[in-house]
């Protein structure tokens, strides 16, 4: 059967939930630029499409398998938080982010070998504790900040900075799974798991 989807994404979090799922892919990194500004569902729809399409097309042929792209923002005052570049936007980051309420999308685009293209966006919704020095410090030094948007991973450390999770978790992960169930329902019967679900 080959391999059900081709992850246009290098995020390490992306490849083991797609494994968790038992789905069963390869990841080519795209090499594209990411759109930042904008309304925050339009630019990470945009971003997920630009991911997918740059990979769909990056070879001598068409690609047999679909083309899943993935892109998440942290969003706070609807002003978009990439990654940090260095540990002072992470702390800047971080304290904006302390005792307040911010939003995390998600665009997800699925390109099939025919040229058919559908995206859907995710959001949920994440309350950080007030964060004290002795937690920045703490948690600036693990270094999980980097490579993150919004400078936290909530599946590791980031964690302990986190009150309360409205909506998917796996979105602020990095892969919203009930949108791309919604959107695929046949990936995950298709997968290592299928004979068991």
């Amino acid at each position: 059967m080959g391999n059900p989807i081709v992850l246009a994404s290098r995020s390490p979090q992306r490849r083991t939930i797609l494994e968790q799922l038992g789905i069963d892919f390869t990841a080519v990194t795209p090499g594209v630029e990411e759109q930042r500004h904008g309304e925050p569902r339009q630019v990470v729809v945009e971003n997920a499409l630009r991911k997918a399409r740059a990979v769909a097309t990056a070879g001598a042929s068409p690609l047999e398998e679909r083309v899943l792209g993935v892109d998440t923002e942290v969003v706070l005052d609807g002003r978009v938080f990439g990654k940090p570049e260095d540990e002072r936007a992470a702390e800047t980051m971080l304290r904006r982010l302390s005792a307040r309420t911010h939003e995390v999308w998600s665009g997800i685009a699925l390109l099939s070998p025919g040229g058919e293209e559908r995206a859907v966006s995710a959001l949920t919704r994440v309350r950080f504790r007030r964060l004290e020095e002795q937690d920045l410090v703490w948690y600036l030094e693990s270094g999980e900040w980097s490579e993150r948007a919004g400078a936290y991973a909530v599946q590791g450390r980031g964690a302990a900075l986190v009150e309360a999770v409205e909506g998917d978790f796996w979105n602020v992960v990095g892969l919203p799974v009930a949108e791309l169930i919604r959107l695929a329902p046949d990936l995950a019967r298709r997968g290592r798991l299928g004979a068991a679900s």
